[in-house]
């Protein structure tokens, strides 16, 4: 894992989109299509604001897979994953990619897993914008996590911890409105991204981080599994990086 510490998250996205738009550059130079993950919340901002504009990327030869979505939650809601992947990043392309949304509030959830299931394994993943959660989670893997599930996309109980993120963070009204079940990308799932690039900004995330990058890989810090993945940049700003001794 490398590790790069940067002023704020609006060098981190300059950085990390950077990075990401080179990796697809050089995907789609070798093949015909390149297949990506992107997360969402305040962490993905700047990075996805960046992308769009990166030049020399194809997009109508991606495939975009998200990370994951409240289940029970309609596209409409102002929390959405899905909408704000249509709203931040999938309307802002100069070329429309293949989006594969997970449809959290879909009548028979078990078919739709299905759907997903299949999809995603079908495509190999060349890269994964991810963040890391207050509480580590990677994607809505909280802890204690499940390291050992090959199945892609999993339906996940939220801990106290990462539904008050959710809260504090302004996507809903109330504590109590916070959905208490996702569908998730499994652990391994994003473990098998040939690149994995991390953005985690902010003082509220910096014992997150710590525990990612310094302590030992336990289901107990879900994101710690980064640690043996064998192409994963960590993008931190000052205030995240604040615990870490190195």
């Amino acid at each position: 894992m490398k590790i790069q510490k940067l002023k704020d998250a609006v060098a981190m996205g300059q950085v990390a989109s950077a990075q990401g738009a080179k990796v697809l550059r050089d995907v789609l130079a070798k093949k015909d299509r390149a297949n990506i993950i992107v997360a969402t919340g305040a962490s993905q901002f700047e990075t996805l604001k960046c992308l769009v504009k990166e030049p020399g990327i194809d997009w109508s030869k991606v495939t975009v897979f998200h990370l994951d979505e409240y289940v029970g939650l309609p596209e409409s809601h102002g929390a959405s994953f899905r909408k704000y992947l249509r709203e931040r990043f999938i309307s802002q392309l100069p070329a429309k990619p293949e989006f594969v949304p997970v449809d959290g509030d879909a009548k028979d959830l078990g078919a739709e897993l299905k759907r997903l299931n299949d999809r995603i394994t079908a495509c190999p993943i060349d890269l994964c914008f991810a963040g890391i959660g207050e509480n580590s989670h990677l994607a809505f893997n909280d802890p204690p996590a499940d390291f050992a599930t090959e199945v892609p996309y999993i339906v996940v109980n939220l801990d106290h911890a990462c539904r008050q993120q959710q809260f504090g963070e302004g996507w809903f009204p109330t504590f109590d409105d916070v959905p208490k079940q996702a569908v998730s990308m499994s652990i391994r799932q994003i473990m098998k991204s040939a690149c994995l690039i991390l953005s985690v900004p902010d003082k509220r995330k910096a014992a997150a981080v710590k525990g990612t990058v310094e302590g030992p890989v336990t289901p107990a810090c879900p994101a710690s599994i980064v640690q043996q993945h064998t192409d994963c940049t960590l993008y931190v700003d000052e205030a995240a990086a604040s615990e870490l001794s190195r």
